[in-house]
């Protein structure tokens, strides 16, 4: 019981920042647009459903394209899913495939860089 809830921490804890950077963004980048941090928090659970159901699928059928480029074809598909999710969110807006994929590349990096600093200070908390 301890473990799931640790984990729906860690879950919610993740929402959290992809909805903060994400909103951010929509700040530093012209093409996308947010409207308020409601809307980022929504868009970042639609980005989570598509990366749990959809996105899996695609790599799937895809992979021939995705192995002949070396994985760099996995940058387009991250890109299409953020299309993707924002066309089930109201509020939020990509100006095209470019500004999704650039949108895409930041929101991973900076979500990365995070999480390793949340891995480092949990395991401080630990000892």
């Amino acid at each position: 019981m301890f473990v799931m809830q640790k984990h729906s921490m860690r879950f919610l804890i993740r929402i959290l920042v992809i909805a903060a950077v994400s909103f951010g963004l929509a700040h530093v980048l012209k093409g996308i647009h947010i409207d308020t941090f409601w809307t980022a928090l929504v868009f970042a659970v639609v980005l989570a459903i598509l990366n749990i159901f959809v996105k899996p699928l695609i790599i799937l059928l895809t992979l021939p394209v995705t192995i002949i480029t070396l994985g760099l074809f996995l940058f387009v598909i991250n890109a299409v899913v953020v299309m993707l999710a924002s066309r089930f969110v109201d509020g939020i807006s990509v100006a095209g495939f470019w500004w999704a994929l650039i949108f895409s590349l930041i929101l991973s990096v900076v979500t990365s860089i995070l999480d390793k600093e949340f891995d480092k200070e949990r395991r401080r908390s630990i000892l």
